[in-house]
């Protein structure tokens, strides 16, 4: 059964929030993907947002960009946890999808990311410190994966230091 559900304004949508995906399969957290449109498809978000609690749905992730009105409409529809996810624009580069995403009105919250590949990877490291409430392995989990993150950290200086800075730029250039 899964415990997060995300809803994508549009499947072009996917990719960029692949890290997303990433993280729930590493973490062993189940989710369901939509793709359903707050303007399009009202009725359809309406239904799978009211039965979100009875299929075992603990927090709700929406990933839209432009108006980027998904997570507002979603979380008008439940009390579960919403996440939005600004999508980057060829108009304003996603500051467009985050301002509409943050500016909701008192009383219906949206937690809101950061556009790009990091706004993924944070909705679904957030999602998993609210699970991680009420499951201990999520919480250990997640305390690895900062521990991991850091001893990178640790790595990179290390390498930096013994090589300098411009043979380390180069080492970067190489990898892509």
């Amino acid at each position: 059964m899964p415990e997060v559900a995300i809803f994508l304004g549009s499947d072009s949508d996917l990719p960029k929030v692949k890290a997303c995906f990433n993280i729930f399969n590493e973490f062993g957290v189940s989710f369901e993907t939509s793709i359903s449109s707050a303007h399009r498809t009202p009725e359809k978000i309406k239904e799978q947002i009211e039965t979100a609690k009875d299929r075992g749905i603990k927090v709700i992730i929406a990933v839209a960009g432009g108006a980027a009105h998904l997570p507002g409409v979603i979380a008008s529809h439940t009390t579960l946890p919403v996440i939005g996810v600004p999508i980057e624009t060829q108009i304003a580069g996603g500051i467009d999808s985050i301002l509409s995403i943050l500016q909701m009105p008192s009383g219906i919250p949206v937690a809101t990311m950061p556009s790009g590949q990091a706004g993924g990877a944070n909705a679904a490291l957030y999602a998993i410190c609210i699970l991680s409430l009420c499951n201990k392995e999520y919480d250990s989990k997640l305390i690895e994966y900062r521990r991991k993150m850091k001893e990178k950290i640790f790595e990179k200086n290390n390498r930096l230091k013994s090589i300098g800075p411009l043979e380390y730029i180069k080492e970067l250039e190489e990898k892509k």
